[in-house]
């Protein structure tokens, strides 16, 4: 006759981001590891173990199919499933691996870099998808990326940025971040000085310090990065003129002739990321930097922030060295950008949608952004950075008042973000950065007066 099963002191965590099956599985590894099950004890049926625990019996079978496959439990024929008598407690164990958690449905995020993905027209995205798909499987990588959307790239750089560039002088990339890995691991040698944005990007920096270089802070203001302040004798200098992240501001156009000059003087690179340089309001476009001195820039563009970052494309367009590095870089480590992402903007680029989707989302930030404006600046509230892109920041005056707006809307439901945690050193800029995009229209116009008392200069 079986033995009966063995009682199991289990609890699950609902709220968690790990799956319930995950959690059960490590649960029960963990009591077979310290002792807490032996060998030869025998546990519920998944039937019976779903209803003690109030999940479906999917959870608990996914639960056991793990273990068993791992070998800590085993089953015998009509008499149910039981720990194994020698548990594989030598062998390394998997864990679930925390992924970033979305916002609760109910708080209204307004944090920076999250796109307006809403608005993407979904009958044109599920026919881009469609048609992406309906394309034969590659059967060797395209390293610089689908010739195609390299075309639609410089097509699109001409039209929304004015940039003048052949197709061949396009690389796809997974983004502006990978874009940035890669020029680390290429153009770089370990030790080499790189000058960034302080505060700034700080996924870059983090980039650029993993693979072994030596990286300072230039601090920016309303004007964006102050040439005068990059040290003599940096290898590069990373920045994004159309609307610096976080502060907001445009680099000027005798800045940037003033940069371009030092660069080719001093044999600088200039790494430029275009973050939010399709959007701006009420102010004349400025060159950009490729378009200066494309022989010493490296321009970088995604569609994370214009799109969504479903689809893990970007651009990269260099001096010829710079690509060749990045190509030969490939070839060695085989590491491609997606070519899915690239045939779906492949679609929405010849059926006209990128182009009136870029068109709506000007507009829709727009009106978000005045709404957002008048009724800060109304309530003598300072705002600056608000020219461009699809934030704009709200500037304290020390970390204390940071922290504590920070805290006081977290507990209203309200996510915005604060500025200190862009310094690589010790902040010299506090306040927050409040994004527009993310949320709808409605939810924003609502939070208004919400948003007016916790930022109001007390």
């Amino acid at each position: 006759m079986p033995q009966p099963a063995t009682a199991l002191p289990l609890t699950l965590d609902r709220e968690s981001e790990i799956p319930l099956a995950v959690q059960l599985a490590d649960a029960l590894r963990d009591s077979a590891a310290d002792g807490h099950l032996r060998g030869g004890d025998r546990l519920p049926s998944t039937r019976a173990l779903a209803q003690r625990l109030g999940v479906s019996r999917t959870v608990t079978s996914a639960a056991y199919e793990q273990l068993h496959a791992e070998g800590w439990i085993a089953g015998r024929h009509g008499s149910g499933t039981y720990v194994t008598t020698s548990p594989p407690s030598d062998r390394p164990v998997y864990r679930a691996v925390p992924g970033e958690v979305p916002p609760p449905a109910d708080q209204l995020d307004l944090t920076p870099g999250t796109p307006w993905a809403a608005g993407l027209d979904r009958a044109a995205w599920r026919r881009a998808w469609r048609a992406a798909a309906d394309a034969p499987p590659l059967v060797w990588a395209h390293r610089a990326g689908l010739p195609e959307y390299r075309a639609v790239i410089a097509e699109h750089l001409l039209r929304h940025r004015g940039l003048l560039v052949g197709t061949d002088s396009v690389l796809a990339t997974g983004g502006t971040t990978s874009a940035v890995v890669e020029l680390a691991a290429t153009a770089f040698t370990a030790g080499d000085v790189v000058a960034v944005e302080e505060p700034g990007y700080q996924r870059a920096v983090y980039a650029m310090s993993g693979a072994g270089l030596s990286v300072v802070g230039v601090p920016v203001d309303e004007e964006g990065l102050r040439p005068d302040a990059v040290p003599a004798g940096v290898r590069a200098v990373y920045c994004s003129p159309a609307h610096q992240y976080p502060m907001g501001g445009r680099m000027s156009a005798a800045r940037r002739v003033e940069l371009v000059e030092r660069a080719r003087a001093e044999n600088m690179l200039i790494i430029e990321d275009d973050y939010d340089g399709e959007l701006r309001y009420d102010v004349a476009p400025l060159p950009l930097l490729a378009a200066l001195a494309p022989d010493v820039v490296v321009h970088l563009g995604t569609t994370s922030k214009i799109l969504t970052p479903t689809l893990g494309a970007g651009w990269m367009v260099a001096p010829t060295a710079v690509t060749s590095a990045v190509l030969a870089y490939r070839d060695r480590t085989s590491i491609r950008p997606s070519p899915a992402g690239q045939r779906v903007l492949i679609e929405l680029a010849r059926h006209g949608d990128l182009g009136r989707h870029l068109r709506k989302l000007r507009r829709e930030l727009a009106e978000r952004r005045w709404l957002l404006v008048t009724a800060l600046r109304a309530a003598d509230i300072t705002v600056l950075g608000d020219d461009a892109g699809a934030h704009l920041v709200v500037p304290f005056s020390s970390a204390e008042i940071e922290g504590e707006r920070i805290e006081a809307a977290h507990a209203r439901g309200i996510r915005f973000d604060g500025l200190s945690r862009h310094f690589a050193g010790p902040p010299t800029a506090f306040g927050v950065a409040i994004g527009y995009a993310g949320c709808s229209r409605e939810a924003l116009r609502d939070s208004l007066p919400e948003l007016v008392g916790l930022l109001c200069p007390s």
